[in-house]
């Protein structure tokens, strides 16, 4: 499987994703991947109703995205993966996902979080979790939209503390 882009986003696929993103990573399938999603009916069936035409689009648990990244079967299938937090994107790598770069493109604000940027909210678990993605070599791009220009997340997240 060929990874075109990694993104965190709290709302998955939306117009933005659905628009600009795909048109500039060109995926053949959306991978919206988180547990809690996946088994929310309602959520997931209005996810596939604004993917994009054309691009096949799925809302699966993170242990069914690394079966499927695993598969021989789609070895050369483009995908964008999805994700609402970087805990999951820490999953999908330990689970054997190569990802290299993560988007970190919106995490809603809920009561305890702290802002990092106007649309990026994290909480004691994401910190933790990104640390270990940092540690792991990954790459963290902080934008929302294709035409941003890339932000520095890494001084953003040595600067928040919550203890």
């Amino acid at each position: 499987m060929e990874l075109v882009l990694t993104r965190i986003d709290s709302r998955l696929i939306h117009g933005q994703v659905a628009t600009s993103w795909v048109k500039a990573t060109k995926p053949e399938a959306i991978f919206a991947v988180n547990d809690d999603v996946a088994e929310d009916k309602i959520r997931k069936s209005l996810l596939l109703q604004v993917a994009p035409e054309g691009v096949k689009s799925f809302v699966i648990p993170v242990e069914k995205a690394i079966a499927v990244y695993k598969n021989p079967k789609y070895a050369k299938t483009k995908v964008m993966l999805l994700v609402t937090c970087p805990g999951d994107v820490v999953r999908l790598i330990e689970g054997g996902v190569d990802i290299k770069t993560v988007n970190v493109g919106g995490m809603t604000f809920k009561e305890g979080d702290k802002l990092i940027s106007k649309a990026v909210a994290i909480n004691k678990d994401d910190l933790e979790a990104f640390n270990k993605l940092r540690s792991m070599g990954v790459e963290l791009d902080m934008r929302q939209l294709v035409t941003s220009a890339k932000k520095d997340i890494n001084s953003k997240l040595d600067s928040i503390s919550f203890d």
